[in-house]
Protein backbone atom coordinates (compact mmCIF):
# COMPACT_ATOMS: atom_id res chain seq x y z
CA UNK A 1 0.00 0.00 0.00
CA UNK A 2 0.95 3.26 -1.01
CA UNK A 3 1.12 6.73 1.15
CA UNK A 4 -2.34 7.51 2.64
CA UNK A 5 -4.98 9.90 0.08
CA UNK A 6 -6.38 12.92 2.22
CA UNK A 7 -9.25 14.53 -0.01
CA UNK A 8 -10.57 17.70 0.72
CA UNK A 9 -14.77 18.01 -0.31
CA UNK A 10 -17.15 20.59 0.23
CA UNK A 11 -19.30 23.22 -1.11
CA UNK A 12 -17.48 25.67 -3.27
CA UNK A 13 -16.01 29.39 -2.10
CA UNK A 14 -15.54 27.25 1.56
CA UNK A 15 -11.74 28.10 1.40
CA UNK A 16 -10.87 24.41 0.29
CA UNK A 17 -7.87 25.60 -1.58
CA UNK A 18 -6.83 28.10 0.65
CA UNK A 19 -6.75 24.93 3.10
CA UNK A 20 -5.01 23.22 0.69
CA UNK A 21 -2.35 25.44 -0.38
CA UNK A 22 -1.33 26.38 3.54
CA UNK A 23 -0.78 22.29 3.80
CA UNK A 24 1.52 21.76 1.12
CA UNK A 25 2.90 25.11 1.49
CA UNK A 26 6.52 24.65 0.29
CA UNK A 27 6.42 21.22 -0.18
CA UNK A 28 4.57 21.24 -3.47
CA UNK A 29 7.17 20.12 -6.07
CA UNK A 30 8.97 22.75 -8.42
CA UNK A 31 7.87 22.72 -11.37
CA UNK A 32 9.48 23.75 -14.69
CA UNK A 33 7.71 25.59 -17.80
CA UNK A 34 7.88 23.17 -20.96
CA UNK A 35 6.59 24.82 -24.04
CA UNK A 36 3.32 23.15 -25.13
CA UNK A 37 2.78 21.50 -21.70
CA UNK A 38 0.65 22.75 -19.06
CA UNK A 39 -0.10 20.78 -15.76
CA UNK A 40 -2.95 22.29 -13.05
CA UNK A 41 -1.35 20.54 -9.61
CA UNK A 42 -4.79 19.81 -7.56
CA UNK A 43 -2.69 17.16 -5.59
CA UNK A 44 0.71 17.38 -3.88
CA UNK A 45 2.30 15.29 -1.21
CA UNK A 46 3.13 16.46 2.84
CA UNK A 47 3.45 15.16 6.09
CA UNK A 48 2.29 15.45 9.33
CA UNK A 49 3.86 13.70 12.41
CA UNK A 50 6.43 12.16 10.31
CA UNK A 51 3.97 10.32 7.85
CA UNK A 52 4.05 11.28 4.55
CA UNK A 53 0.33 11.18 2.66
CA UNK A 54 -0.83 12.95 -0.58
CA UNK A 55 -3.67 16.03 -0.26
CA UNK A 56 -6.39 16.13 -3.08
CA UNK A 57 -8.20 19.39 -3.74
CA UNK A 58 -11.70 18.93 -5.19
CA UNK A 59 -13.79 21.70 -6.72
CA UNK A 60 -16.91 22.18 -5.17
CA UNK A 61 -19.77 19.84 -5.21
CA UNK A 62 -22.86 21.35 -6.48
CA UNK A 63 -25.63 18.56 -5.47
CA UNK A 64 -28.49 19.28 -7.07
CA UNK A 65 -27.17 21.17 -10.24
CA UNK A 66 -27.69 20.23 -13.84
CA UNK A 67 -25.39 22.59 -15.19
CA UNK A 68 -22.39 20.16 -17.22
CA UNK A 69 -19.59 21.79 -15.70
CA UNK A 70 -20.57 21.51 -11.62
CA UNK A 71 -21.75 17.88 -12.83
CA UNK A 72 -18.56 17.22 -13.64
CA UNK A 73 -17.40 18.53 -10.66
CA UNK A 74 -19.35 16.50 -8.28
CA UNK A 75 -18.18 13.32 -10.47
CA UNK A 76 -14.97 14.33 -10.03
CA UNK A 77 -15.25 15.12 -6.47
CA UNK A 78 -17.09 10.94 -6.00
CA UNK A 79 -13.97 9.76 -7.57
CA UNK A 80 -11.47 11.53 -5.11
CA UNK A 81 -13.94 10.56 -2.23
CA UNK A 82 -13.50 6.56 -3.94
CA UNK A 83 -9.80 7.08 -3.94
CA UNK A 84 -9.78 8.57 -0.46
CA UNK A 85 -8.30 6.97 3.16
CA UNK A 86 -9.60 10.27 5.07
CA UNK A 87 -12.14 12.61 3.99
CA UNK A 88 -11.86 16.29 5.17
CA UNK A 89 -15.42 17.79 4.87
CA UNK A 90 -14.69 21.45 4.84
CA UNK A 91 -17.89 23.83 5.63
CA UNK A 92 -18.25 27.44 5.64
CA UNK A 93 -18.90 28.57 9.88
CA UNK A 94 -20.22 32.19 8.97
CA UNK A 95 -23.12 30.35 6.32
CA UNK A 96 -24.07 28.06 8.72
CA UNK A 97 -25.51 24.87 7.63
CA UNK A 98 -26.97 24.84 4.48
CA UNK A 99 -28.83 22.13 2.64
CA UNK A 100 -26.03 21.45 0.04
CA UNK A 101 -23.76 20.85 3.68
CA UNK A 102 -26.90 18.39 4.42
CA UNK A 103 -26.62 16.74 1.14
CA UNK A 104 -22.96 16.17 0.84
CA UNK A 105 -22.65 14.93 4.48
CA UNK A 106 -25.10 12.49 3.50
CA UNK A 107 -23.31 11.36 0.40
CA UNK A 108 -19.81 11.11 2.73
CA UNK A 109 -21.30 8.95 5.75
CA UNK A 110 -22.61 6.19 2.64
CA UNK A 111 -18.82 6.27 1.92
CA UNK A 112 -18.00 4.64 5.05
CA UNK A 113 -14.54 6.50 5.39
CA UNK A 114 -13.26 8.17 8.07
CA UNK A 115 -14.41 11.70 8.03
CA UNK A 116 -13.47 15.11 9.65
CA UNK A 117 -15.73 17.70 9.91
CA UNK A 118 -14.03 21.19 9.69
CA UNK A 119 -15.11 24.69 9.86
CA UNK A 120 -13.41 27.32 8.35
CA UNK A 121 -13.32 31.00 8.62
CA UNK A 122 -13.35 31.45 11.93
CA UNK A 123 -11.39 34.04 11.97
CA UNK A 124 -12.41 35.26 15.19
CA UNK A 125 -11.64 32.23 17.28
CA UNK A 126 -13.54 33.03 20.61
CA UNK A 127 -16.34 34.16 19.21
CA UNK A 128 -16.77 31.52 16.26
CA UNK A 129 -16.63 29.04 18.44
CA UNK A 130 -20.28 29.86 20.02
CA UNK A 131 -21.60 29.17 16.12
CA UNK A 132 -19.74 25.17 15.97
CA UNK A 133 -22.18 23.41 17.68
CA UNK A 134 -25.20 24.08 15.11
CA UNK A 135 -22.46 21.35 13.21
CA UNK A 136 -22.97 18.96 15.26
CA UNK A 137 -26.56 18.38 13.94
CA UNK A 138 -24.51 17.28 10.39
CA UNK A 139 -23.72 13.91 12.44
CA UNK A 140 -20.59 13.67 11.63
CA UNK A 141 -19.03 14.02 14.89
CA UNK A 142 -16.86 16.71 16.18
CA UNK A 143 -16.38 20.14 14.48
CA UNK A 144 -13.49 21.45 14.28
CA UNK A 145 -13.21 25.70 14.14
CA UNK A 146 -10.15 26.80 11.79
CA UNK A 147 -8.99 30.05 9.65
CA UNK A 148 -7.57 28.68 6.56
CA UNK A 149 -6.48 32.31 5.61
CA UNK A 150 -4.72 33.00 8.91
CA UNK A 151 -3.31 29.24 10.16
CA UNK A 152 -5.49 28.97 13.61
CA UNK A 153 -6.51 25.68 14.71
CA UNK A 154 -4.73 23.56 11.65
CA UNK A 155 -2.67 21.71 13.75
CA UNK A 156 -5.76 19.55 16.13
CA UNK A 157 -7.59 19.17 12.36
CA UNK A 158 -3.84 17.28 10.98
CA UNK A 159 -3.92 15.12 14.75
CA UNK A 160 -7.38 13.89 14.12
CA UNK A 161 -6.17 13.12 10.35
CA UNK A 162 -3.06 11.27 11.63
CA UNK A 163 -5.20 9.74 13.88
CA UNK A 164 -7.42 8.27 11.12
CA UNK A 165 -5.02 7.13 8.97
CA UNK A 166 -4.47 3.00 7.94
CA UNK A 167 -2.11 1.20 9.95
CA UNK A 168 1.30 1.96 7.95
CA UNK A 169 2.39 -1.28 6.51
CA UNK A 170 6.06 -2.60 5.48
CA UNK A 171 5.38 -1.64 1.96
CA UNK A 172 5.02 2.32 2.44
CA UNK A 173 8.31 2.28 4.28
CA UNK A 174 9.98 0.00 1.59
CA UNK A 175 13.55 1.96 -0.02
CA UNK A 176 14.29 -0.84 -2.02
CA UNK A 177 11.16 -1.27 -4.12
CA UNK A 178 10.79 0.62 -7.57
CA UNK A 179 7.44 1.60 -7.92
CA UNK A 180 6.78 1.30 -11.88
CA UNK A 181 3.60 3.43 -13.31
CA UNK A 182 2.82 1.60 -16.62
CA UNK A 183 1.42 5.46 -18.42
CA UNK A 184 -0.41 6.07 -21.76
CA UNK A 185 -3.26 6.62 -23.35
CA UNK A 186 -6.18 3.61 -24.15
CA UNK A 187 -5.01 0.54 -25.51
CA UNK A 188 -1.73 0.90 -26.03
CA UNK A 189 -0.65 -2.39 -24.03
CA UNK A 190 -0.47 -1.13 -20.40
CA UNK A 191 -2.61 -4.08 -19.48
CA UNK A 192 -1.17 -6.54 -21.47
CA UNK A 193 2.35 -5.45 -20.15
CA UNK A 194 2.12 -5.84 -16.80
CA UNK A 195 -0.23 -9.12 -17.60
CA UNK A 196 2.84 -10.53 -19.37
CA UNK A 197 4.96 -9.43 -16.91
CA UNK A 198 3.39 -11.46 -13.97
CA UNK A 199 1.75 -14.25 -15.78
CA UNK A 200 5.23 -15.35 -17.32
CA UNK A 201 8.31 -14.13 -15.53
CA UNK A 202 7.20 -13.89 -12.11
CA UNK A 203 8.89 -15.17 -9.10
CA UNK A 204 6.99 -13.46 -6.22
CA UNK A 205 3.84 -11.78 -6.99
CA UNK A 206 0.38 -10.56 -4.93
CA UNK A 207 -2.21 -7.89 -5.21
CA UNK A 208 -1.56 -4.89 -2.64
CA UNK A 209 -4.99 -5.00 -0.94
CA UNK A 210 -6.65 -1.85 0.66
CA UNK A 211 -6.80 0.51 -2.50
CA UNK A 212 -9.64 1.41 -4.73
CA UNK A 213 -8.06 3.51 -7.14
CA UNK A 214 -8.62 2.96 -10.61
CA UNK A 215 -4.48 2.17 -11.03
CA UNK A 216 -4.24 -1.09 -9.94
CA UNK A 217 -1.25 -1.84 -7.88
CA UNK A 218 0.56 -5.25 -8.22
CA UNK A 219 4.51 -6.61 -6.24
CA UNK A 220 6.20 -8.18 -8.42
CA UNK A 221 10.33 -9.60 -7.81
CA UNK A 222 12.42 -11.19 -10.08
CA UNK A 223 16.44 -11.24 -10.04
CA UNK A 224 16.55 -7.48 -10.73
CA UNK A 225 14.97 -6.19 -8.28
CA UNK A 226 11.80 -5.68 -5.96
CA UNK A 227 9.09 -3.58 -8.10
CA UNK A 228 5.48 -2.31 -7.58
CA UNK A 229 3.85 -1.99 -10.98
CA UNK A 230 1.07 0.56 -11.40
CA UNK A 231 -1.44 -0.03 -14.27
CA UNK A 232 -3.29 3.14 -14.88
CA UNK A 233 -6.59 4.01 -16.64
CA UNK A 234 -5.74 6.15 -20.07
CA UNK A 235 -5.87 9.40 -20.31
CA UNK A 236 -8.40 10.05 -22.61
CA UNK A 237 -8.85 13.15 -25.50
CA UNK A 238 -10.09 16.46 -24.08
CA UNK A 239 -13.94 17.00 -23.97
CA UNK A 240 -15.64 20.00 -24.77
CA UNK A 241 -15.74 20.63 -21.00
CA UNK A 242 -13.86 23.33 -20.01
CA UNK A 243 -9.89 22.76 -19.32
CA UNK A 244 -9.67 22.67 -15.55
CA UNK A 245 -12.00 20.10 -15.72
CA UNK A 246 -10.55 17.56 -17.90
CA UNK A 247 -7.61 17.73 -16.20
CA UNK A 248 -9.39 16.98 -12.88
CA UNK A 249 -10.79 14.26 -14.75
CA UNK A 250 -7.54 12.44 -15.07
CA UNK A 251 -6.58 12.73 -11.86
CA UNK A 252 -6.08 9.05 -11.49
CA UNK A 253 -3.70 8.81 -13.85
CA UNK A 254 -2.31 11.72 -12.45
CA UNK A 255 -2.07 10.42 -9.00
CA UNK A 256 -0.41 7.09 -10.34
CA UNK A 257 2.73 9.50 -11.92
CA UNK A 258 3.16 11.01 -8.67
CA UNK A 259 3.08 8.17 -6.65
CA UNK A 260 5.61 6.26 -9.35
CA UNK A 261 9.49 6.00 -9.27
CA UNK A 262 9.60 5.79 -13.25
CA UNK A 263 7.18 5.90 -15.68
CA UNK A 264 6.88 3.61 -18.50
CA UNK A 265 5.17 5.78 -21.28
CA UNK A 266 3.74 3.44 -24.05
CA UNK A 267 3.16 4.35 -27.43
CA UNK A 268 1.65 2.26 -30.39
CA UNK A 269 3.99 1.43 -32.60
CA UNK A 270 1.37 1.61 -35.18
CA UNK A 271 0.06 5.22 -34.75
CA UNK A 272 3.19 6.51 -33.75
CA UNK A 273 3.50 9.89 -30.86
CA UNK A 274 -0.15 11.15 -31.32
CA UNK A 275 -0.46 14.60 -29.32
CA UNK A 276 -2.33 12.80 -26.75
CA UNK A 277 1.27 10.45 -26.15
CA UNK A 278 2.52 14.18 -25.92
CA UNK A 279 -0.11 15.45 -23.15
CA UNK A 280 0.48 12.69 -20.64
CA UNK A 281 4.44 12.24 -21.52
CA UNK A 282 4.14 15.81 -20.31
CA UNK A 283 2.62 15.21 -17.23
CA UNK A 284 5.43 12.98 -15.85
CA UNK A 285 8.02 15.03 -16.91
CA UNK A 286 6.99 17.88 -15.00
CA UNK A 287 6.23 15.60 -12.41
CA UNK A 288 9.93 14.75 -12.92
CA UNK A 289 9.98 11.20 -12.82
CA UNK A 290 12.14 8.66 -14.39
CA UNK A 291 10.79 8.22 -17.49
CA UNK A 292 11.17 5.52 -20.21
CA UNK A 293 9.56 5.51 -23.61
CA UNK A 294 8.14 2.19 -24.60
CA UNK A 295 7.52 1.04 -28.09
CA UNK A 296 4.87 -1.54 -27.92
CA UNK A 297 3.73 -3.61 -31.10
CA UNK A 298 7.12 -3.05 -32.72
CA UNK A 299 5.94 -6.84 -33.54
CA UNK A 300 3.83 -5.63 -35.75
CA UNK A 301 5.04 -2.93 -37.70
CA UNK A 302 7.12 -3.22 -40.82
CA UNK A 303 10.77 -2.89 -40.85
CA UNK A 304 13.57 -1.82 -43.50
CA UNK A 305 16.97 -1.15 -43.13
CA UNK A 306 17.22 2.01 -40.91
CA UNK A 307 13.95 1.55 -39.58
CA UNK A 308 14.41 1.43 -35.67
CA UNK A 309 16.91 4.39 -35.86
CA UNK A 310 14.44 6.67 -37.76
CA UNK A 311 11.87 5.70 -35.52
CA UNK A 312 13.45 7.05 -32.89
CA UNK A 313 14.31 10.58 -34.57
CA UNK A 314 10.71 10.52 -35.18
CA UNK A 315 9.65 10.19 -31.79
CA UNK A 316 12.63 12.91 -30.75
CA UNK A 317 11.27 14.64 -32.95
CA UNK A 318 7.96 15.09 -31.20
CA UNK A 319 8.80 14.65 -27.79
CA UNK A 320 11.75 16.76 -27.76
CA UNK A 321 11.29 17.70 -23.82
CA UNK A 322 12.21 14.17 -23.41
CA UNK A 323 14.97 13.62 -25.43
CA UNK A 324 16.79 12.10 -22.18
CA UNK A 325 14.74 9.14 -22.10
CA UNK A 326 15.88 5.75 -23.41
CA UNK A 327 13.66 4.27 -25.70
CA UNK A 328 12.74 0.26 -26.15
CA UNK A 329 11.18 -1.15 -28.67
CA UNK A 330 8.84 -4.37 -27.40
CA UNK A 331 5.30 -6.46 -28.13
CA UNK A 332 3.94 -7.05 -25.05
CA UNK A 333 1.79 -9.90 -26.95
CA UNK A 334 4.96 -11.81 -27.93
CA UNK A 335 6.87 -11.16 -24.76
CA UNK A 336 9.92 -9.64 -26.97
CA UNK A 337 12.47 -7.93 -25.38
CA UNK A 338 10.39 -7.39 -22.22
CA UNK A 339 12.60 -8.74 -19.68
CA UNK A 340 14.96 -6.16 -20.89
CA UNK A 341 12.46 -3.43 -19.23
CA UNK A 342 13.97 -4.01 -15.64
CA UNK A 343 17.94 -3.38 -16.41
CA UNK A 344 16.54 -0.34 -18.07
CA UNK A 345 13.96 0.71 -14.85
CA UNK A 346 16.66 0.39 -12.08
CA UNK A 347 19.30 2.25 -14.30
CA UNK A 348 17.20 5.43 -14.56
CA UNK A 349 15.39 5.25 -11.14
CA UNK A 350 19.12 5.80 -10.07
CA UNK A 351 20.00 8.49 -12.34
CA UNK A 352 16.60 10.12 -11.33
CA UNK A 353 18.25 9.58 -7.16
CA UNK A 354 21.51 10.59 -8.17
CA UNK A 355 23.23 13.02 -6.12
CA UNK A 356 26.46 14.83 -7.02
CA UNK A 357 29.11 16.58 -4.44
CA UNK A 358 29.23 20.59 -4.13
CA UNK A 359 32.62 20.45 -5.35
CA UNK A 360 32.67 18.38 -8.52
CA UNK A 361 29.09 20.31 -9.46
CA UNK A 362 31.25 23.47 -9.09
CA UNK A 363 34.02 22.21 -11.21
CA UNK A 364 31.83 21.08 -14.28
CA UNK A 365 29.89 24.56 -13.75
CA UNK A 366 33.61 26.53 -13.87
CA UNK A 367 34.79 24.52 -16.88
CA UNK A 368 31.13 25.20 -18.52
CA UNK A 369 31.76 28.55 -18.05
CA UNK A 370 35.23 28.53 -19.47
CA UNK A 371 34.11 26.96 -22.81
CA UNK A 372 31.08 29.04 -23.02
CA UNK A 373 31.16 32.86 -21.54
CA UNK A 374 27.97 33.24 -19.41
CA UNK A 375 25.46 36.51 -21.91
CA UNK A 376 25.62 39.63 -21.06
CA UNK A 377 22.54 42.56 -21.29
CA UNK A 378 23.28 46.27 -21.67
CA UNK A 379 27.38 45.94 -20.81
CA UNK A 380 26.72 43.67 -17.59
CA UNK A 381 27.35 40.45 -17.42
CA UNK A 382 25.77 37.42 -15.58
CA UNK A 383 28.39 35.94 -13.29
CA UNK A 384 27.57 32.66 -11.74
CA UNK A 385 29.01 32.75 -8.13
CA UNK A 386 28.53 29.00 -7.23
CA UNK A 387 26.03 25.99 -7.72
CA UNK A 388 25.08 23.21 -5.22
CA UNK A 389 22.08 20.32 -5.71
CA UNK A 390 19.03 20.79 -3.81
CA UNK A 391 17.49 17.58 -3.90
CA UNK A 392 16.92 14.37 -5.81
CA UNK A 393 14.33 12.94 -7.77
CA UNK A 394 14.49 14.93 -10.19
CA UNK A 395 18.00 15.79 -9.47
CA UNK A 396 17.57 19.57 -8.59
CA UNK A 397 20.71 22.25 -8.64
CA UNK A 398 20.40 25.47 -7.15
CA UNK A 399 22.86 28.17 -9.22
CA UNK A 400 23.41 31.26 -7.91
CA UNK A 401 24.51 34.31 -9.68
CA UNK A 402 24.90 38.04 -9.44
CA UNK A 403 21.82 38.93 -11.01
CA UNK A 404 18.39 36.51 -12.30
CA UNK A 405 17.36 39.14 -15.17
CA UNK A 406 20.70 37.94 -16.82
CA UNK A 407 20.32 34.26 -16.90
CA UNK A 408 18.66 33.26 -20.09
CA UNK A 409 16.76 30.29 -20.50
CA UNK A 410 19.26 29.39 -23.45
CA UNK A 411 22.33 29.66 -20.98
CA UNK A 412 20.12 27.25 -18.61
CA UNK A 413 19.66 24.67 -21.42
CA UNK A 414 23.60 24.84 -22.11
CA UNK A 415 24.63 23.97 -18.53
CA UNK A 416 22.00 21.41 -18.09
CA UNK A 417 23.64 19.96 -21.16
CA UNK A 418 27.15 20.44 -19.74
CA UNK A 419 26.28 18.66 -16.06
CA UNK A 420 24.33 15.55 -18.52
CA UNK A 421 27.45 15.72 -20.28
CA UNK A 422 29.49 14.99 -17.31
CA UNK A 423 27.23 12.84 -15.20
CA UNK A 424 24.66 10.97 -17.45
CA UNK A 425 21.55 11.29 -16.04
CA UNK A 426 19.77 9.32 -18.69
CA UNK A 427 15.99 9.09 -17.76
CA UNK A 428 15.07 12.10 -15.71
CA UNK A 429 14.56 15.57 -16.18
CA UNK A 430 17.27 18.00 -14.19
CA UNK A 431 16.23 21.00 -12.24
CA UNK A 432 17.78 24.27 -12.33
CA UNK A 433 16.80 26.66 -9.72
CA UNK A 434 18.62 30.08 -9.85
CA UNK A 435 18.99 32.54 -7.10
CA UNK A 436 20.59 35.46 -6.28
CA UNK A 437 23.12 35.41 -3.58
CA UNK A 438 21.30 36.73 -0.30
CA UNK A 439 18.45 35.50 -1.65
CA UNK A 440 17.06 32.42 0.92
Amino acid sequence: MSKPIVAIIGKPNVGKSTFFNYLVGSRVSIVQDTPGVTRDRIYADTNWRGRDFTLIDTAGIEPDSEDIILSQMREQANLAISMADVIIFLTDIRQGITAADQEIAVMLKKSGKPIVLVCNKADNFEKDREEIYEFYNLGIGEPYPISASNAIGIGDVLDKIYESFPEKTQDEDETDVIKVAVIGKPNVGKSSLINKILGENRTIVSNIAGTTRDAIDSKFENEKGKYILIDTAGIRRKSKVKESIEKFSIMRTLLAIERADVCLMMIDALEGVTDQDAKIAGEAHEAGKGIIIVVNKWDEYEKETGTLEKYKKEIYNKLSYLSYAPILFISAKTGQRVNTLFDCINHVNEQNSMRVTTSVLNQVINEAIAIVQPPTDKGKRLKILYGTQASTKPPTFVIFVNDKQLFHFSYERYLVNQIRKEFGLEGTPVRIIVREKLEK
